[in-house]
Formats: structure tokens, C-alpha cells, sequence
């Protein structure tokens, strides 16, 4: 019997890479017919488009901006009733094997090309850091962990917690999955529960303390599920999803009392621009959902922000807030290197410790073990072994770069044997901002999250490697890794190799852990903030100053939910639908 599981499982993987193979080559696209409503932004027709009719404009009750892990859901809801225009600057994820299967998790990371799912940034702080962009947005790139928020998280949102419990298994039974847990996995929830990370909670999809096993976006046969097929559940008729539609600005009528959004303005793959317009009817919206750096970096295009800022760039001011791209934040990430004497089986989050320290724990191991795989630059379960962050700041040129990476093509692959220990800043106090460098909206933004600058979160950051080191040290996992015990001192050695930023390294960082922290610190893009709640957005979230535009997604959080926020973020596109929804049909309608 276990031999026929292991031949339909094998079966079943081959079918999928066939697929996923020969879709990647051109040929016939099987998600097209399960999507109908995908198409190129270069078919759009509009009034500023060369292949526009001399018939009226066709407009949109929504036009939401940004079909990321929000957008995605809020989209399918609205759908049921009214016209909705989804406009995504990326392409479909569904014939991309980076992006599909686990075992391409890092090459998707590492990938800079232009049609790249992932676009590359680097903060001020030297860290670097990913954006999405593909349809599904983060839900494509990231580790797959789901989990949903903790309840104090829901009440101090304000949400209403009828219809959060009601959204959050409208994701679940769709694209999330129980993990089959990886033996590095077993190993870390044994380690944790013997260190006092307790009580045992199991599966669930709840944040509470202790130790926990939680849900995944990746199936058993390790292939991704993104908030992308979600759009599967949409009204076809009344859904429009546009890929490759980059939004250069929102549109605005300024000749009222009040500034009112009309339509946008894209340009499609190959560089033509094109005129989305806004259903004249009432309540009817432009929502933004393009993240946390795209979501800012879109209102300081259209107009909306620090008056003095968008003058210095010629953008016409629309309604001064001084607090647009303001208040952005990153939950710092630091990971202790365990190494083994032979391979492990690759595994991203599955086990996860909620401590009541204001740290969470959680681990990854393995790679993809292509020729190819010691290349890239892998992120979050990096291994690279030498550090960028020795080349000054000054001299950090792309040629540097590009060296860097090449002189990695040399290192052994034992070097990429083991895996990581990871313990993450929740609810960081120290905060930074977003600023505009040009009006290309191609080009990032200057981002700066200031890392560690509040004591309290370097001190949360010290507490969180000691319970590491209580971990690696623990008889569980000392038994699974069947090396020597390592000294701390020996591992924070290793891991200030393994972490890959630009910030330069202190001779004395296991000496003192304090600076550990801050020359090690990584990403896991939970960032979030810039569009704030009460600052840029009312509790509805529209958008201040405007009619008919509002942000939906995690620019408007101040924290992080859970111990991951994907859950959260596409279950507020979910919730947000529903309640639109409810707010203009009425609640008589049953929706």
C-alpha cells in the first residue's frame, strides 16, 4: 500500500511539472479556461488606446489597483454584485514553476529580472528585502505559513468579529492545507515544548501562546495555492483581471469642494498607456491594494501627501497629509545556523513558538539541491558563506554585487547542509518611512525601517537568541542534527556568515548580543504601515481628504498579525468585500 501512495504521489508530481513545463513553453494555458476573465493589459481598450472603439467608455463600479494577497479576494467578493477592474502590474503565477512548487522557493527570491515574480529593494538600512509582483501577490513568493490572528489583534483593529470568523474559513477552505511535518520540523517542536515554550496547542490555525503547529498554502505534493485561485470563486461576468497593467497615477475631478477619484491611468507590457474610468454611480470606488511600499508609493504618484515632498518632484498636490509613507515598519528577523552531517529535507515555517518574551520562534531547513541552487541568493534559509556587508559602503557598486554572487559558484555544497533557527520581532516599536526618489512608479522608493532603533525591540531581540540557544542545545534537537554541541559563541559565528546584508560587521558581535542583533538583522517582509489608520485612512478605510478612494491591505497596519500576516491580509480583502457590499446593498439583501 505505501508503495502505490509513493507511485500516485509521484505520478501526480509529474503531471503537475508536465504542465507547469509546457505552459512555461507556450503552448496551451489550462488555467485560461479556469480563468477566462485573465487577460494582457495590451487588449484593454480605453479612450487613450491607439485599438479604442468610437463607442461610449465602458467603466467599472471597482477599480481595485493591486491584485496582490488582498486584492485577490476583494475582487472575487465585490464581483457577486457589481463590475469590478483588477489591474495587476504582474503576470499569472499559475504556469511559473518558481513560483508553484516549494522547492523553487528561493530561485523565485533570487530571480531580479524585469518579469520576475519578485521584485527586489533594498532598505537604508541595508537590508535586503522582496515585493511581489504577479498576480497573488505575496501569497506566491512567501513561506506559505498561514495562521490567523489573535483575538486582541481583531478587537483593537475594530473589525467586527462576526464577520472575521465568518472570512477567515472563506480562505481556508479554498487554498490552505495541514503540513505534513518535515523532520527538522518534528525535531524543532520537540526542542521547543522541552525549553518551556508551552502549552502543546496542535494543529490550529489560532495565535496563542505556546507551541503550535499551523496551516500552510503549500499541498502535500509541495505545490503552492495563492490567493490568485481565489479569483476562481468570482461572478466571470462581471470580473475583469488585467495582467501587466502597471498604474502610474489615480485620476482626480478637482473642479468640486472635494477631490473625487474618476479612473486611473497604466501602461500595459509594452509600454502603451491606457484610461481606466470609474462608474459614475453611487457609492462606486478605486481601491488600493498594492502592499505596503506599492499602496504609499501610489497616493504620493497620484498627488496625495507631504505637499513639500511632491512639489520637489513637480507632482501636483492633490490634498497635503504629511503622514502618507510615514510610521512603516519591519518585524526584524535574526537566525541562528545549525549545521548537520548530512542532508536534511527541505521545509519552510510549520512549527512556530509563541512566547510571552514578545518573540516568535520558528525554523526552516534545506534547500532546492539543484546545480544552480548554491548561486542564488536564498532569503530567508540562506547559507552563503562570506559576507557583502565587508565591502564599505561607498564601494558597494553593482559590479561588487555581481562579484559577490559569483564568487559563490566556489563554495562547497556541505556548506548548504542544516538549516535555521529563526526568532522574529512581534509588534516592533521602532518605526521609519517611505519617500518618493522619482515619479517612475517602476522604480522603488527610498524605504527606511530603522531596525532596532527602540531598546525595547534589541532587548526582545537578546531574549529570543537565548531561548535559541536553549533549542539547539536541547537533547531532542541535539539528537536529530547528531553533531557536537555547538557553543552559542561557535553558531553566532556561522550565522553572522549566513546572513546576507549590507550592513558592516563589529569584530566583537558574539561578544555582545546587543550587536549581533543589529549587524545580523534579516527580513521575513512582514513589513507593513505608510497608509495608516486615522492618519491617511478613516476606520473604513477611505482615504482623507478624497472621495471615492480607499486602501485596502497591510499599509494600513500599525502591527503585524500573528505570528505571519497572509491569513489576515487576504482575509481583510474577503471581510472588506463582504461589508462594502452589505453597506450598499443593505443588510436585507443576505449578503
Amino acid at each position: 500500500m505505501a508503495l502505490v501512495g509513493a507511485a500516485l504521489k509521484l505520478f501526480l508530481s509529474l503531471l503537475l511539472w508536465l504542465n507547469s513545463l509546457t505552459s512555461s513553453q507556450g503552448k496551451e494555458n489550462l488555467w485560461e479556461y479556469r480563468y477566462p476573465f485573465i487577460r494582457r493589459a495590451s487588449s484593454f481598450s480605453s479612450s487613450s488606446s491607439s485599438t479604442s472603439s468610437n463607442g461610449p467608455e465602458k467603466s467599472y463600479d471597482y477599480i481595485i489597483v493591486g491584485g496582490g494577497t488582498a486584492g485577490c479576494p476583494l475582487a472575487t467578493t465585490l464581483s457577486q454584485n457589481y463590475s469590478v477592474l483588477l489591474l495587476e502590474r504582474g503576470g499569472a503565477p499559475f504556469a511559473n514553476v518558481n513560483v508553484s512548487f516549494m522547492q523553487n522557493f528561493h530561485i523565485s527570491l533570487a530571480d531580479t529580472s524585469p518579469k520576475s515574480a519578485s521584485q527586489t529593494f533594498i532598505s537604508t538600512d541595508g537590508v535586503f528585502n522582496s515585493r511581489a509582483r504577479v498576480l497573488g501577490g505575496g501569497t506566491c513568493i512567501n513561506a506559505g505559513f498561514y495562521t490567523r490572528a489573535s483575538t486582541s489583534y481583531v478587537s483593537k483593529a475594530g473589525w467586527d468579529s462576526k464577520l472575521v470568523n465568518e472570512s477567515y474559513p472563506w480562505i481556508e477552505k479554498q487554498i490552505v492545507h495541514r503540513p505534513d511535518l518535515a523532520p527538522w520540523q518534528s525535531a524543532f517542536r520537540d526542542s521547543l515544548l522541552e525549553v518551556g515554550v508551552s502549552p502543546f496547542n496542535g494543529f490550529t490555525y489560532d495565535h496563542i501562546y505556546g507551541t503550535k503547529i499551523g496551516g500552510t498554502i503549500f499541498d502535500r505534493f509541495g505545490r503552492r495555492h495563492t490567493a490568485a485561485e481565489l479569483l476562481a470563486s468570482a461572478n466571470p461576468e462581471k470580473l475583469n483581471v488585467i495582467i501587466h497593467a502597471t498604474v502610474q497615477k489615480i485620476v482626480f475631478d478637482t473642479t468640486g469642494k472635494k477631490p473625487k477619484a474618476v479612473g486611473v491611468i497604466f501602461k500595459d507590457e509594452n509600454g502603451n498607456q491606457h484610461h481606466a474610468i470609474l462608474s459614475k454611480r453611487w457609492r462606486s470606488e478605486i481601491i488600493v491594494s498594492c502592499g505596503a511600499i506599492g499602496s504609499p508609493q501610489l497616493l504620493l504618484l497620484s498627488g496625495i501627501g507631504p505637499k513639500a515632498d511632491l512639489k520637489k518632484l513637480n507632482i501636483s498636490v492633490v490634498f497635503d497629509n504629511k503622514f502618507v509613507g510615514k510610521g512603516m515598519s519591519d518585524n526584524p528577523l535574526n537566525t541562528v545556523f545549525v549545521p548537520t552531517k548530512k542532508p536534511v529535507k527541505q521545509s519552510l515555517i510549520q512549527a512556530v513558538g509563541i512566547t510571552k518574551k514578545g518573540v516568535y520562534i520558528e525554523a526552516s531547513s534545506g534547500f532546492g539541491q539543484s546545480l544552480d541552487s548554491i548561486r542564488c541568493n536564498h532569503g530567508l534559509v540562506s547559507a552563503e558563506i562570506g559576507q557583502l556587508s565587508t565591502i564599505p559602503p561607498k564601494r558597494r557598486t553593482q559590479e561588487a554585487i555581481i562579484a559577490y554572487r559569483r564568487s559563490k559558484r566556489h563554495l562547497p555544497h556541505e556548506a548548504f547542509r542544516g538549516g535555521f533557527i529563526i526568532e522574529k520581532i512581534a509588534y516592533p516599536l521602532s518605526t521609519g518611512q517611505l519617500s518618493l526618489l522619482n515619479t517612475n512608479v517602476d522604480d522603488n522608493p527610498s524605504v527606511t525601517f530603522n531596525y532596532f532603533s527602540h531598546p525595547y525591540d534589541l532587548q526582545r531581540c537578546v531574549d529570543g537568541i537565548r531561548v535559541v540557544e536553549k533549542i539547539v542545545s536541547s537533547r531532542h534537537f541535539t539528537n536529530y542534527t547528531q553533531c557536537d554541541k555547538k557553543t552559542l559563541e561557535n553558531l553566532l559565528n556561522m550565522s553572522v556568515q549566513a546572513n546576507v546584508n549590507l550592513i558592516p560587521k563589529h569584530t566583537n558581535d558574539t561578544q555582545s548580543l546587543e550587536q549581533w542583533c543589529r549587524d545580523t538583522v534579516v527580513t521575513i517582509w512582514h513589513y507593513h504601515g505608510g497608509c495608516h489608520v486615522g492618519k491617511v485612512v478613516s476606520p473604513n478605510y477611505k482615504v482623507h481628504g478624497v472621495h471615492r478612494l480607499r486602501v485596502i491591505d497591510g499599509s494600513t497596519f500599525r502591527e503585524s498579525p500573528g505570528t505571519n500576516p497572509q491569513g489576515t491580509v487576504m482575509m481583510m480583502g474577503r471581510y472588506m468585500g463582504v461589508k462594502i457590499l452589505r453597506q450598499r446593498l443593505g443588510k436585507s439583501s443576505g449578503i
